[in-house]
């Protein structure tokens, strides 16, 4: 057998969060054991690997190319034990420590994950949230263990990959100007839609709701300032003749402190689902159950 093989499995655990947190003592925070206990185990990593895994550049720890091609396989081989311990486990919040990874915009992070993260902290000190913005390959993180789950509009999720998933909110489409954009009155005429220049959030990857369901009834909307964030967006309204299609729960949450006006759009928007989804093999997982139990409670909270 070798070396390798004989590795225990709280080493290679101790691999995933040196390689996720880059830092020895968040590290040993993460896996509740002290510095000199998870520097032991980088020891012992370094000796198995041959390699020096993390080196310091600045301030800072970077993983080496040798760890970098480690962590997948790495991570894949904890998600398989994870989920075959998950239904003979329990998850006890207050005193585990481990990281969530969700897939998610900024919209929703604002809209509904934001008193969340603020009441986790009470409820599982130990349990950190990694939120991520949606790329292209969100299935594909999912399926190799990258992440516990993703948040999109069903609306948009058409990957053909089987996988499970649970409505959480709703929301609609909604035009916003300035509140003080003297232009469009109490209602925007397709004139004025189709006219003013025009403010959007453009993803790098995938479309939004807004493009996708222009571009199904043939309207051609040309952008005139493309933004990276949902959440920057309608903050850019402020002071300019611009409209942008934002979310409803989102122009309502920023509009009063942003100066926002919410009008109904001429163009007829279907109202968006926002869905939670998660591979099958972490269905009976206490901890992805907790984890989608707080979420569940969230999207409650919004109604």
């Amino acid at each position: 057998m070798s070396e390798l093989q004989k590795t225990d499995l709280n080493l290679l655990v101790a691999f995933d969060a040196l390689m996720a947190e880059r830092n020895v003592t968040r590290a040993a925070e993460r896996m509740h054991v002290g510095q000199p206990a998870m520097s032991a185990s980088l020891a012992r990593l370094r000796k198995l690997f041959n390699d020096p895994l993390l080196v310091r550049e600045g301030r800072a720890l970077v993983p080496t190319p040798v760890a970098e091609s480690l962590v997948t396989p790495v991570r894949q081989a904890l998600s398989i034990v994870e989920g075959a311990l998950g239904t003979r486990t329990s998850f006890d919040p207050a005193e585990e420590s481990r990281t969530f990874t969700i897939l998610a915009s900024d919209y929703v992070l604002v809209v509904m994950l934001r008193e969340l993260l603020n009441t986790l902290r009470k409820e599982a000190p130990g349990v950190r949230i990694n939120v991520r913005p949606i790329g292209a390959d969100y299935v594909d993180q999912l399926r190799r263990g990258l992440i516990d789950l993703f948040i999109v509009p069903r609306e948009l999720e058409r990957s053909g990959v089987r996988l499970l998933s649970e409505d959480l909110f709703t929301d609609r489409l909604v035009c916003a100007v300035d509140a003080d954009n003297e232009v469009v009155g109490e209602s925007m005429t397709m004139h004025q839609f189709e006219s003013l220049p025009y403010l959007a959030f453009v993803g790098d990857e995938m479309t939004t709701a807004a493009q996708s369901q222009l571009r199904a009834q043939g309207v051609d909307r040309p952008i005139d300032v493309a933004t990276q964030s949902f959440v920057v967006a309608p903050l850019l309204l402020r002071g300019s003749s611009f409209f942008s299609v934002i979310h409803e729960r989102l122009g309502r949450t920023l509009g009063r402190q942003n100066g926002l006006r919410l009008l109904e759009s001429p163009v007829p928007f279907t109202p968006i689902t926002e869905a939670m989804f998660w591979a099958v093999r972490h269905a009976d997982s206490p901890a992805h159950q907790w984890l989608r139990d707080r979420l569940r409670e969230a999207a409650a909270a919004l109604r």
